[in-house]
């Protein structure tokens, strides 16, 4: 018997109107609004910080919850403080993969091989900004890259991320 997840008809689709936070005064999840899945995302994450121990948990519980269970996470290493190589969620082993895929997407594996791709708002996002830039993320017929829309609805947190302030003059203590 194999242990592979076949997920039923209902479990196919994104459910609809998901933008709850993932847990009390932690990461907020939205994902995409329609079961087509033919936009570019298919949601969005905001984690409050860049600890996957402590962030990691709460998005695999919550998108378990509507996707079934989630079997590999793809984080950027660079963008995360210390990757592990598997995290237990609810009693199931989720192996975390480091790869360069830019700190603005996580790679969510259902199965064997359904692929969700999530654009992750930075942690220090003011909330408007967070909310505008997930609004755009999960709209149906997305065709814009996590970056593309971080970059156009966030540009004093892109700014910071890179070393920069908003008016391109060093900011201080960098």
């Amino acid at each position: 018997m194999t242990d592979a997840y076949t997920p039923s008809p209902l479990r196919r689709l994104l459910p609809y109107e998901i933008h709850r936070a993932v847990g009390p005064g932690t990461a907020l999840l939205r994902l995409e609004t329609t079961g087509s899945r033919q936009s570019l995302l298919d949601g969005a994450w905001w984690p409050r910080s860049r600890d996957v121990e402590r962030e990691v948990p709460p998005l695999i519980t919550a998108l378990t919850e509507h996707l079934g269970p989630v079997t590999r996470v793809g984080l950027d290493a660079s963008a995360w403080n210390g990757i592990p190589t598997r995290l237990t969620v609810d009693d199931r082993v989720v192996h975390l993969d480091s790869f360069p895929v830019g700190d603005d997407t996580i790679l969510i594996t259902r199965g064997d091989n359904d692929h969700f791709s999530l654009m992750v708002v930075p942690p220090d996002t003011t909330p408007e900004a967070a909310r505008t830039a997930m609004a755009r993320a999960v709209h149906a017929d997305n065709v814009t890259q996590a970056a593309e829309i971080l970059l156009a609805e966030l540009p004093h947190t892109a700014a910071r991320s890179a070393g920069t302030a908003p008016d391109n003059k060093q900011a201080p203590g960098r």
